[in-house]
């Protein structure tokens, strides 16, 4: 029997009745871009009904004016999904992404709507990381510009002498799941590879094959230098002026990550000097990229994004979407959703403050954590115990991740701090304290271990109540200043003009204090952002130990 349908009972009217009581409607999926038509297939095998329009991602208005009649949404990247088109979605409730980057879906609005969204996460792994080792070879043996001079009927044998890659050095920035396959296929062509990855562990790195390194070693011994990191405020230009220079002279730089990773105005003066001998990329700053200062130089070569531009990536990231939105729709199973943990529906109304309270602590002491990270403990106490811990351990872990790895979700955090060799411990107990339940954070580096914890008040609010032994009660802002003081007189009144000075308003001020006179913590909201120079004021004013902006 079709699981859909509820089986008729008995009927006064017509005993002999084979009408059911009542249908459940067939769930209605959109494929708005070029999905491998086996995506489809999927759907209509679980019972989904499809609607396959491969060109309507370019067309946004007929988009909004059809979406209010479909339950899930499936794309690549040519769909915009805007708050204002989500206006119209009514009855969305699942929007699948063939693909890793979903930039192109307005993922608040999403969430504010309840609209799961989805990610292929893992899809394209291989593909980028084989088309990474195809530049670095097109690079090193000058294999474009030679192919065009050949073609033009030109024998240029002496102009085109290239450089082995055998036994040279790979850098290799950013060694998670794109950089390992890297640099395994490196190792296999007999190169020396070299990493660095803040969260990569010695262990990790002994495992792989590679040698975990410092940036500024990896600058100066690298012959060939390749990047996997996302785009974060901390990645933007991490190849700039100043690091071309620490480079060795006739280095080649490889990007099939992410546009912006490298000031391309500086590396244009470095190809033309020399200091740098050529460049590959398939990302840009600008996409798409109609024009660029890199396209006019003969050592460059140039792709145009096709790092996930195979047939079996495609077809594995439409297959993988497919199979995870019809999960979700028929059964309510969440997977590699990028803003919501993997949880059932029942447990959902309970879950979601707690949610909210694991994933702002772990982006507390993520932001405030600099370097790698060797372990992650979370620890449970009263009610919350009792709940489930392993999706609030992922929102944690998401949280203390996201600010070095933008890429990262709920769902895929705990994978990724695996492959980092971070270890996370769990632990559940009874209430102890005065909080009916408590969560826990500690974050522990090679420099220092730092915890928190916060809980849940009856109006459903987070708040952190202890920042490294010292209580405190204050809630999260958007914008926030955590200062690390002595507890002198004047510092209140000094912070405070300074801000009032630059014309920033103080939201909320919450201070604890170990003893009076000792260690003190402030953490403050205010209105917009912080400046760096009124950050450098509050940095230099006395008594101050430390000041870190934190946005949640």
């Amino acid at each position: 029997m079709d699981p859909r349908v509820k089986p008729a009972g008995d009927n006064p009217k017509n005993s002999n009745s084979t009408i059911p009581d009542r249908i459940i409607p067939m769930p209605k999926v959109l494929i708005s871009d070029a999905l491998s038509p086996a995506a489809g297939q999927i759907f209509k095998d679980r019972g989904i009904e499809v609607d396959f329009q491969p060109n309507l991602g370019k067309d946004k208005d007929k988009l909004a004016e059809i979406i209010g009649g479909f339950d899930g949404l499936a794309i690549r990247s040519a769909t915009k999904v805007s708050a204002k088109m989500l206006e119209k979605a009514a009855n969305l409730k699942v929007i699948g992404r063939a693909g890793i980057g979903v930039d192109n879906v307005d993922i608040p609005a999403a969430t504010a709507k309840g609209i799961i969204v989805m990610n292929t996460p893992f899809g394209n792994s291989i593909t980028t990381a084989e088309h990474a080792i195809t530049l670095m070879l097109a690079l090193a043996r000058q294999i474009p510009e030679a192919d065009t001079s050949t073609r033009a009927g030109k024998w240029e044998k002496n102009k085109f002498m290239g450089v082995e890659i055998f036994g040279k050095t790979l850098g290799v920035i950013g060694c998670g799941n794109i950089g390992s396959i890297v640099a395994d296929r490196a190792i296999g062509l007999k190169m020396k590879v070299i990493a660095y990855d803040p969260f990569l562990s010695p262990e990790r790195a002994m495992a792989l094959g590679v040698e975990k390194v410092e940036l500024d070693e990896l600058f100066k011994r690298a012959d060939f230098l390749t990047l996997h990191t996302p785009l974060t405020e901390k990645t933007r230009n991490i190849i700039d002026a100043a690091s071309l220079k620490q480079m060795k002279k006739g280095v080649r730089i490889i990007n099939c990550a992410r546009g912006g990773l490298v000031d391309e105005a500086a590396l244009y003066d470095a190809l033309k000097s020399g200091q740098v001998a050529g460049a590959a990329f398939d990302v840009f700053v600008e996409e798409p990229a109609t024009q660029n200062p890199l396209f006019g130089l003969p050592n460059v070569v140039c792709t145009p994004h096709l790092g996930a531009a195979t047939t079996e990536a495609q077809e594995n990231v439409a297959l993988q979407v497919a199979e995870q939105m019809s999960d979700y729709l028929l059964r309510g199973a969440i997977s590699n959703a990028v803003n919501f943990p993997s949880i059932t529906a029942e447990e959902a109304p309970r879950l979601k403050p707690f949610i909210a309270l694991a994933e702002k602590l772990g982006s507390f002491a993520g932001q405030l954590t600099d370097g790698r990270i060797i372990k992650l403990q979370l620890s449970y106490e009263g009610a919350v115990a009792q709940m489930n811990t392993k999706a609030l351990t992922s929102a944690a872990v998401a949280g203390i991740l996201r600010p070095m790895l933008e890429d990262v979700n709920v769902v895929s955090a705990p994978i990724v701090a695996k492959e980092r060799g971070i270890v996370i411990e769990e632990t559940t107990r009874a209430a102890e304290g005065d909080y009916d339940s408590l969560i826990t954070v500690t974050v522990v580096s090679p420099e220092l271990t730092r915890f928190v914890s916060g809980t849940v008040y009856a109006d459903g609010r987070p708040r952190i109540v202890n920042i490294k032994g010292i209580r405190m009660d204050a809630e999260f802002g958007p914008s926030m200043i955590y200062i690390t003081n002595l507890d002198k007189p004047g510092f209140i009144g000094r912070f405070s003009s300074t801000l009032g000075d630059a014309g920033i308003n103080i939201a909320t001020f919450h201070v604890g204090r170990e003893a009076p006179g000792g260690n003190a913590v402030a953490l403050i909201e205010i209105d917009g952002e912080l400046p760096a120079e009124v950050l450098a004021q509050v940095r230099a004013l006395p008594q101050v130990q430390q000041a870190k902006p934190l946005k949640f």
